[in-house]
């Protein structure tokens, strides 16, 4: 799985439902992960690492609304939106649901393409990159539509493997991301790469962040990884 195609960890426990979405989500460009009932999600959210969870309300074993909750009160995932899908449509079901974390709540029956929308909503909110938004950094901007990188309004010249690492970087400044984690955003966790890799793309992009001048704005910390500020 790597940078360009965000990851949606879709819980649906009706097939039929749950092949339409998938179909429908890769169509779109999205990397879908798929759990029946709601302890296969819990097990597989550290794994997969989603980008937005689309979560039934009505599952097997461990209900929408516990796996929302439990995933809310977690700091490592508390920050992964959740876009809760129910037939309830009573307004205090929404509110329920809201009110345990949910970052959107769309009711059966739904159309896909609204849905398709909600979740490129969510996207733009936490990986701004992947859906083709501009990001800005001091005085470095970021077009992902274009694949342009500049700083003080002068093109940088950037590998795709540096444009990746930059464009996670802007993501989240002030993150600190360690090398296995970079691998597996930028690289995806189905390519084995040494981490030493790491090091020496990060070399290029320093090189090339500064190659009209100016301090490097990439931080190493010691033991545990690489942050942009």
């Amino acid at each position: 799985m790597s940078f360009d195609r965000p990851r949606i960890l879709l819980v649906e426990d009706e097939p039929a439902q749950r092949e339409v979405l998938t179909y429908n989500l890769e169509a779109d460009g999205f990397q879908v992960a798929t759990a029946e009932d709601g302890e296969e999600a819990l097990l597989m959210v550290p794994e997969v690492q989603p980008d937005v969870i689309v979560l039934d309300w009505m599952l097997p074993r461990v209900s929408g609304i516990e796996v929302c909750r439990q995933l809310k009160i977690k700091a490592e995932t508390r920050a992964v939106p959740i876009i809760m899908l129910s037939a309830r449509s009573e307004e205090v079901d929404r509110v329920r649901g809201l009110e345990t974390g949910a970052d959107d709540y769309v009711v059966k029956p739904y159309s896909v393409v609204e849905l398709m929308a909600r979740v490129r909503a969510q996207l733009r909110r936490t990986r701004p990159a992947t859906v083709g938004q501009r990001l800005e950094y001091a005085d470095i901007v970021l077009d992902a539509e274009t694949h342009r990188v500049t700083r003080s309004q002068k093109q940088l010249k950037l590998g795709p493997t540096e444009f990746r690492l930059m464009a996670t970087f802007m993501e989240k400044p002030g993150r600190v991301w360690s090398r296995d984690q970079l691998l597996d955003r930028v690289w995806g966790r189905d390519i084995y790469v040494d981490t030493r890799t790491v090091d020496v793309h990060i070399g290029r992009l320093r090189k090339a962040l500064c190659q009209h001048g100016g301090d490097d704005p990439l931080r190493t910390v010691r033991g545990a990884g690489y942050a942009l500020g």
